[in-house]
């Protein structure tokens, strides 16, 4: 699942910015991921609960030489979220359409070249300057132990080449063991240093298409995660990741993600009884036909809001608008 969004004078190279004015003294600072498209009455609906706007709106191109730039609709979700009193933050990412997932290939295509990280950068920064981003996020997943000083560098030369104010963000995929995020391409005390935020995305422990049915962000599995990336990254820096849909594995064809929406459908269609499952936070069903759902909704949410308070982390990052809940 795609998840998660983030922020961008000239620094020092490795010195993340100011934190970005987003919160008040304690007080958790909450990004809201949308696509490129989402309706504004979306974003206008959740806004009051919101900081922050992630546009998923940038790829790498394949041979990481290069990046996109944002189109019509993502242009839109900026005047959006600015229109609402929100940050808006440009995601980056190497998701590829033709892969159908993140692109391995291309990311090391980039991130083992400091060229052509230098000339990405440079793009980037140039059109958050240009169109008025608030920050650039980084989402490139599916990396290998390799890939870790290019993703340092990235991040440095972000902050290098735009103004105080931006800020640069990472989307990360969640591990337990610290060592494990050095072997996922990310090294900590390099990114810790040059990032402003980290976007823990502690969902997506199981998936229809990666493992049996499961919860999708279990609370104590989060809390492990947490634990671990804190070994080395300040609480004040991480955001703690939220899923806003459900999946579903059923017993002959393959899963795939859903809605909330589409998951209450499906359940009231088959007349169903949901069983909350306290332990994890999330709620599961199964239907007539053997099909299993798992779904992380408003009471969610509010759990994780409780949890990221109690661990004194910067805020949470919902993925996403649209998808989930409308926001408390």
């Amino acid at each position: 699942m795609l998840v998660t969004a983030v922020s961008l004078a000239l620094l020092v190279p490795s010195s993340a910015s100011a934190m970005p004015d987003d919160r008040r003294a304690g007080e958790l600072a909450s990004t809201g991921y949308v696509l490129g498209g989402t309706a504004d009455r979306i974003v206008e609906r959740d806004a009051h609960g919101l900081a922050t706007l992630g546009v998923v709106g940038v790829t790498i191109t394949p041979d990481g030489r290069d990046v996109s730039l944002p189109d019509r609709r993502t242009r839109t979700m900026l005047r959006t979220a600015h229109d609402n009193g929100l940050r808006a933050e440009l995601l980056v990412s190497n998701y590829s359409d033709l892969v159908g997932g993140f692109d391995s290939a291309a990311a090391a295509a980039l991130l083992r070249h400091p060229k052509r990280v230098r000339a990405v950068a440079t793009t980037l920064a140039r059109v958050v300057g240009e169109q008025g981003w608030d920050g650039v996020h980084i989402d490139l997943e599916s990396m290998s132990r390799k890939d870790g000083p290019g993703l340092v560098l990235l991040a440095e030369e972000l902050q290098a080449r735009m103004s105080p104010e931006k800020t640069v963000g990472l989307a990360m995929q969640a591990s337990t063991e610290r060592r494990a995020y050095k072997a996922h391409g990310y090294r900590l005390p390099g990114l810790e240093a040059a990032l402003d935020t980290v976007a823990l995305m502690t969902y997506d422990l199981h998936g229809p298409t990666w493992s049996g049915p499961g919860p999708i962000g279990p609370r104590p599995w989060q809390r492990e995660a947490v634990r671990a990336l804190l070994e080395v990254v300040p609480a004040a820096k991480v955001d703690l990741g939220v899923a806003g849909y459900g999946y579903s594995w059923p017993r002959h064809r393959p899963g795939r993600s859903l809605t909330l929406r589409q998951v209450r459908r499906l359940v009231a269609r088959d007349d169903a009884t949901p069983t909350w499952r306290a332990g994890a936070g999330e709620w599961t069903v199964r239907l007539s036909d053997g099909t299993r759902l798992w779904w992380s909704d408003g009471r969610s949410y509010a759990l994780r809001l409780e949890l990221a308070e109690e661990l004194g982390l910067h805020g949470v990052a919902l993925w996403r608008l649209g998808s989930a809940d409308p926001l408390p």
